[in-house]
């Protein structure tokens, strides 16, 4: 954690505010559990920490199936405003997916290389199936071609915090997506 306060006035613009969160996160938990009717056992919802957390609290409160939740934490970006691109698993999934459904929920995606790498250790896993849930899709920045199954919104190439995604530890509480200044990020 920095020792700066984050603010509103660190931020260029609201881009998605807390009513379209909402309504995207409703439509989003009706689409899975239409696609989900008739499993033997609880989805399996995978949140990606720590980013995803509050989106997914949210989504899984709306699913109308019986769910079950478990979490991995990965790192690749640290304190940088750019992925490292070198995946390191930080705390791994406490179930086992053998056989079960597999839902990944991540807060955004943009090249790809962090869930490319998390879907191929979870594949070597044998589950029944893996699909993937992003709030946000960047696709001007994919360098992996990786393709979610669900996705809130496709945005530009903007650096976003709130609704759980941060810079450097920061940001997360903001209950909608802002677009934070360059002055910001570009002093680390």
């Amino acid at each position: 954690m920095t020792s700066n306060v984050a603010t509103k006035g660190d931020l260029e613009k609201i881009l998605i505010d807390e009513s379209k969160l909402a309504a995207r996160v409703k439509e989003m938990a009706c689409q899975i559990s239409g696609n989900y009717p008739s499993l033997e056992s609880p989805l399996l919802v995978v949140g990606i920490l720590r980013g995803a957390l509050i989106f997914m609290a949210d989504l899984v409160r709306a699913i109308e199936i019986p769910v079950a939740f478990d979490f991995m934490a990965v790192a690749s970006y640290g304190n940088s405003a750019h992925s490292s691109g070198a995946v390191r698993i930080l705390k791994d999934l406490d179930e086992d997916i053998k056989g079960r459904h597999v839902l990944i929920i991540e807060d955004i995606i943009d090249t790809g290389l962090t869930l490319s790498y998390l879907v191929e250790t979870l594949k070597a896993r044998n589950p029944a199936s893996i699909k993937i849930c992003t709030l946000l899709n960047k696709p001007a920045r994919r360098k992996i071609d990786i393709i979610p199954d669900y996705i809130g919104f496709d945005i530009e190439d903007l650096f976003v915090v709130g609704y759980g995604l941060d810079f450097a530890g920061n940001y997360r509480h903001f209950p909608f997506i802002g677009v934070l200044k360059p002055s910001v990020y570009e002093k680390k």
